[in-house]
């Protein structure tokens, strides 16, 4: 029989001992504790080791008087320590001398200085005491711990809570001085807590398509550079707030294959100088590491302003050396192949010029608010886990929210969940997305707030003047609903549907400015006297005359002339101190003109007003149905209704066209 094989690596590992217990790992800050606690203990105690005793005042006198006492110290509080002698050790403390230490020593308390001073003074007169007497302060331990070690302890604390502020607080990973300059960039690996995907993104086809395309780049680089293309260096998303920018990043985050780091302008700028910078090398050093990747900034204009516009801040501008070092990263003398940098920000005007040249964001991609079709796309996202009735309508939801971004429709939605649940509903009705839209436009509703029969009745006829002219007049926004019951900081409130123009003509900007002022005009024609309620209608009014005249070049006088200044930190008119004078004239002229015209419009429809206005007063609430059987059908549809309709009318011929299909 032949001996089985045994390998020697197993020899080893069955001579190795078992594996220990996991232990906290020690620190030399534990035996630097027990050390210092050592010299205190010590320090507070009797530092020659020796033993002592408490007694009474007569066993001290006994001690005394039969020679045991070699010296005496009395404080200031009557007590007295007695020091023994070492051939009478034994006597007293009934131990051998040498384990007593070189001063054994009894405590006790006098009933006085005077009588300690009287007892001693006896005893060596009788030969019985030879010992010197000293009196002294009495220490107190406690008092010197606190004015000597406690101030001590105070400023260590102070330095190491000054120093976690300075490393962006928290005791955690890095939470020390070293770190402050490291950056704050939050990494999302794949299959990270990112869930979000572009299904999730409704609307912005074209800006979703870009943004797919930049993950493809980092997906398949080869299909792209086999042409002799280059992969785009850097892509700003540009909107206004809510369009979903963030969202568009987020699901970057989720479908993308690669590392994604994402943190915010902010977090470069620092109090402390040159923090800034740092914070961006080490933020392209640790994208470098992971390339291929993505850096996400969002609201990069918080560190991307226009360097030396700000009149305020000297040479060594903090914020604009971390500008300078953004810029030599994204595109400088080094190389940063693998690393696309994605940005946001509402506010692209302020940006510096050398941010936004090719090279550094190759791509602007535009996030507008979204239209009609984009809208009813971005509602059928939101009510996905909202429990609807059949009566919801989505396209009517769609068109009675014009301009409201998609963080605006995710807030409809979820304040009509809350309206209905706020009711008793089980399901989420028509009229509670219409009511949250109400909430939202114009406020809380306050049929509480008290009103005189005489002001129901102006606000009626005010609220009555707008209805009427933008019924009337073509190019005003149609009606939707009127009434005059409290809302916000309003009295009364009507609700239209604005078209949603890609330009606007002089024409339908003057249609506007009529309507807008029809209230004050109802208030002057039936009522022969003004109110306060016409503020907002008057401040709308003027805005849109002065850009009119001095930004859109419509006046008469001062024709095709745009007076526009974009930059910030400009404090001179682009124009003399006579064109000032003539823009508040042309303005003026502009405003007073269309006001006459809504009072004669008014004139001409007297009847159908003041029956609108009664009818306001006594249903509070009316809507558009209302306003028709008054005034009768509305000439003019609106483009909202247009693009409805073609839609429809399109999807029925693709409908016929694929039922014709083999």
């Amino acid at each position: 029989m032949t001996a089985p094989d045994i390998d020697e690596s197993d020899m080893e590992d069955n001579n190795k001992k078992p594996n220990k217990v996991n232990m906290p790992r020690f620190s030399l800050n534990w035996m630097y504790m027990i050390i210092a606690m050592m010299l205190l203990g010590l320090y507070l105690t009797n530092e020659s080791g020796s033993v002592n005793k408490n007694v009474s005042y007569d066993e001290f006198q006994k001690y005394v008087r039969e020679g045991y006492v070699n010296r005496v110290i009395g404080y200031d509080d009557n007590s007295v320590e007695a020091f023994i002698k070492p051939g009478h050790v034994k006597d007293v403390f009934k131990q051998d001398s040498t384990k007593a230490g070189r001063t054994p020593m009894i405590m006790t308390e006098a009933p006085s200085r005077e009588n300690l001073d009287n007892f001693l003074q006896k005893e060596r007169d009788e030969a019985h005491f030879d010992g010197a007497v000293n009196y002294e302060k009495k220490r107190d331990y406690f008092s010197m711990i606190l004015w000597n070690v406690l101030p001590m302890v105070f400023l260590i604390g102070l330095w190491i809570f000054f120093m976690r502020r300075m490393s962006g607080g928290g005791g955690g990973v890095g939470g020390n001085v070293f770190s402050v300059g490291k950056s704050k960039a939050q990494l999302f690996e794949k299959g990270g807590s990112i869930k979000i995907t572009f299904k999730d993104v409704a609307g912005l086809a074209e800006a979703k398509q870009e943004v797919e395309e930049i993950v493809e780049f980092l997906k398949e680089p080869q299909k792209y550079t086999d042409l002799g293309g280059k992969i785009p260096k850097g892509a700003l998303l540009v909107g206004p707030p809510g369009t979903g920018k963030t969202l568009l990043a987020k699901a970057v985050a989720g479908e993308a294959n690669v590392p994604f780091f994402s943190l915010a302008g902010s977090d470069f700028v620092e109090m402390f100088v040159g923090v800034g910078a740092s914070r961006v090398r080490d933020l392209f050093k640790q994208a470098k590491e992971k390339a291929p990747c993505i850096v996400f900034i969002d609201e990069i204009d918080a560190v991307g302003r226009a360097r030396g516009k700000n009149p305020s801040m000297g040479g060594n501008d903090e914020r604009e050396n971390t500008l300078n070092q953004l810029l030599t990263e994204m595109d400088g003398f080094g190389s940063n192949s693998g690393v696309i940098i994605l940005a946001a920000t509402n506010r692209v005007d302020v940006l510096d010029k050398a941010l936004l040249r090719a090279g550094r964001f190759d791509r602007q991609i535009h996030v507008d608010l979204p239209d009609l079709n984009e809208r009813k796309e971005v509602f059928g996202v939101h009510l996905r886990p909202i429990k609807i009735d059949n009566s919801v309508d989505i396209d009517l939801l769609s068109r009675q929210t014009p301009g409201f971004s998609g963080a605006d429709i995710a807030n409809v939605c979820n304040e009509a969940a809350l309206i209905a649940a706020r009711h008793g509903k089980k399901f989420v009705e028509k009229q509670d997305f219409l009511d949250a839209v109400d909430r939202i436009i114009g406020g809380l509703e306050k049929k509480s707030k008290i009103t005189t029969e005489a002001e129901r009745r102006a606000i009626a006829l005010h609220e009555a003047g707008h209805a009427s002219l933008s019924w009337v007049l073509e190019h005003a926004n149609p009606l939707i609903k009127v009434t005059i019951v409290p809302r916000g900081r309003a009295l009364g409130a009507a609700w239209y549907l604005p078209e949603e123009r890609q330009i606007t003509t002089r024409e339908q900007m003057l249609d506007e400015m009529c309507a807008t002022l029809g209230g004050r005009a109802a208030e002057d024609l039936f009522l022969d006297r003004i109110s306060t309620g016409a503020m907002n209608d008057l401040e709308r009014v003027t805005k849109q005359a002065y850009g009119m005249i001095a930004y859109l070049g419509m006046s008469e006088k001062l024709p095709n002339l745009c007076y526009y200044n974009n930059e910030e930190y400009s404090f001179n008119k682009p124009y003399s101190e006579k064109t000032a004078e003539l823009i508040d004239r042309e303005v003026q002229d502009m405003i007073n003109r269309q006001y006459e015209r809504a009072k004669e419009i008014l004139s001409d429809h007297r009847k159908e007003h003041n029956e609108l206005a009664q009818l306001l007063i006594d249903k509070e609430v009316i809507y558009a149905e209302d306003v028709e059987r008054i005034f009768g059908k509305r000439p003019w549809a609106s483009r909202s209704e247009e693009i409805m309709e073609s839609e429809k009318n399109r999807k029925a011929n693709t409908g016929q066209a694929e039922n014709l299909k083999p």
